[in-house]
């Protein structure tokens, strides 16, 4: 088992070598693929044979999801056909570890033909696909992790990474906010986390007046559901909360008493503009079920722990 984990090891060790000369050797190059991009009035047209095609498609929808619309384009599909789907407005990124891959020639001859940007990704300087390419983004020459050189590991690894760069930069460009990557991202754990506090509250507010009595009180919090009830002011602001844990304190007397008595003054409360995931953060971190979402001091929702767990941010 011990040699198992050695391999293990020694792969990751090699990728991430690899990727440190990534890092160390990029250059302007990687400037222009960026103003390239920028520049194009389409799409990012990715393409790629083999194991490259598998890394393109991922970079072709991490550059979708952050604000680049693009597309991954199969160069054999293109031969028969597809290359209409790659326009002049557009630009193409091609993937190749050697650059002569023969089934991405149609789709470079094409690029070449209407005067379509091509970026080219390739492991081999002076490659026919780096040579033909506008700009020649050229992988350093490390090892692969397979230990024959022969399995794409260390090489699609850095492509990967060098896809994820390419996003990233033109996210911080674009400044691409998480509301954004919400538009294109709506489904899953992830969309539900970047919702709004606001498009998730519930607006049938449990709340009472500071000297409303405590049965008023406890008659609002059986009937809202939420197990809490918000005590706001003359002027309806939130200026204080009324929990389980209040009544237990104040068991001794409690309908004797108003709710500015007993409630909490100063509750936890959040903006309806906020995301769901620092909603949630804040009622982990506070180990509370409930929040209020409060705008220029006045209740205008509540939140539960329940909501997160319906929408599936948990």
């Amino acid at each position: 088992m011990d040699a198992y984990l050695n391999t293990a090891r020694q792969v990751i060790r090699t990728e991430a070598e690899g990727l440190a000369q990534l890092a160390a050797g990029l250059d302007d190059s990687f400037n222009q693929a960026i103003t390239l991009i920028l520049a194009a009035k389409g799409r990012v047209i990715v393409s790629g044979m083999g194991k490259s095609g598998h890394v393109g498609r991922k970079i072709a929808a991490t550059l979708a999801s952050t604000g680049t619309p693009a597309q991954f384009v199969h160069p054999a599909e293109a031969s028969h056909g597809d290359l209409g789907m790659v326009t002049q407005g557009d630009v193409a990124l091609v993937l190749s570890n050697s650059g002569e891959t023969p089934e991405i020639a149609d789709i470079v001859a094409h690029t070449r033909r209407f005067g379509i940007p091509l970026i080219g990704v390739a492991g081999r300087e002076g490659s026919t696909l780096l040579r033909q390419s506008d700009v020649a983004l050229l992988l350093p020459p490390a090892p692969e992790a397979c230990g024959t050189g022969v399995v794409p590991t260390t090489s699609t690894t850095m492509t990967l990474a060098l896809g994820d760069a390419l996003a990233v930069a033109l996210m911080e460009h674009r400044r691409f906010t998480p509301e954004h990557f919400r538009t294109f991202h709506p489904g899953g754990k992830l969309g539900a986390r970047l919702s709004k506090v606001g498009d998730m509250m519930h607006r049938d507010l449990p709340l009472v007046a500071e000297d409303a009595p405590m049965a008023d009180a406890l008659l609002v919090i059986s009937q809202k559901g939420f197990g809490v009830t918000g005590v706001t002011d003359a002027q309806g602001r939130l200026t204080g909360i009324i929990t389980d844990g209040d009544l237990r304190r104040h068991m001794q007397g409690l309908l004797d008493q108003t709710a500015a008595q007993v409630m909490t003054r100063g509750p936890r409360s959040i903006g309806p503009e906020a995301l769901a995931e620092a909603a949630l953060a804040e009622m982990q971190g506070r180990k509370i079920t409930s929040l209020f979402v409060v705008e220029d001091g006045r209740p205008v929702g509540i939140l539960h722990i329940h909501d997160f767990l319906r929408i599936g941010a948990v």
